[in-house]
């Protein structure tokens, strides 16, 4: 297993509201773990949520033994959201403040991903890349329900109002999928300022290339910045090294 993460404040904004995680060893009961969230909220309440579910997750986990790796973040995700909420209503500062999350766990070839919100969980496979996670945001609604086309002018407008967060009402329903990973995969971890700046086909040139991981994350954030780095950009890079493939 190897794994590369970056974080960059971008071109535009001034303060850095994503933060990640990322550990190819074991934690608690899991046997690794990443994650991405994307802050929001004035000030620094942005800052706080992301920083805040992040590192009680790993809290939490770290003393977790439980052997499901979907209970274990379920349960971390549902008290970190009521920490969050709590303290959203009880300090001024933080008023309104949530967070994205994508979070993912890798156990016998199996790749176990939780998702609040439109940070994304993207496989790359055979030069192919899908995107796992579905965004809670208010045009992938309106495109599923057959009222917008995705791209368009109306969604590109509108595509940064999401419809699900961390921390953001008192309980949080928690998004999971599954699937057997095979040799050669490749996960991607990101906020939407690496997909809002950088297409799809653009990734999966960049992914499928004969890079280092670490090269590859510089050049999708270096990508991002110079297609306007409008918003704070995370991407964290996981090589699985399926060496066999278990039984479908």
């Amino acid at each position: 297993m190897q794994d590369y993460a970056l974080t960059d404040t971008g071109r535009v904004r001034t303060r850095n509201q994503d933060y990640l995680y990322s550990s190819s060893v074991p934690v608690g009961g899991l046997e690794n773990l990443y994650m991405v969230a994307d802050g929001m909220g004035g000030h620094k309440a942005g800052d706080y949520a992301s920083r805040y579910l992040v590192e009680r997750l790993v809290l939490f986990v770290g003393k977790n033994l439980d052997e499901d790796p979907e209970r274990i973040l379920q349960e971390g995700i549902r008290q970190a959201n009521r920490e969050i909420y709590d303290k959203a209503m009880t300090n001024e500062a933080l008023s309104g403040m949530g967070t994205t999350l994508v979070a993912a766990t890798i156990k016998n070839n199996e790749l176990i991903a939780a998702n609040v919100g439109d940070s994304r969980l993207y496989l790359c496979r055979s030069g192919e890349l899908s995107q796992i996670t579905k965004d809670h945001s208010y045009v992938e609604e309106m495109v599923a329900m057959g009222r917008m086309t995705r791209g368009s002018r109306d969604y590109q407008e509108k595509k940064n109002i999401i419809t699900r967060a961390v921390g953001t009402d008192r309980n949080v329903k928690v998004d999971f999928f599954s699937m057997k990973l095979l040799p050669g995969d490749l996960l991607l971890l990101c906020s939407d300022g690496l997909t809002n700046m950088v297409s799809d086909p653009e990734i999966r040139e960049i992914l499928s290339s004969e890079k280092s991981l670490r090269n590859k994350v510089e050049e999708l954030v270096a990508s991002a910045n110079e297609h306007g780095g409008r918003d704070n950009i995370a991407a964290v890079l996981v090589d699985p090294q399926i060496s066999e493939v278990g039984e479908c």
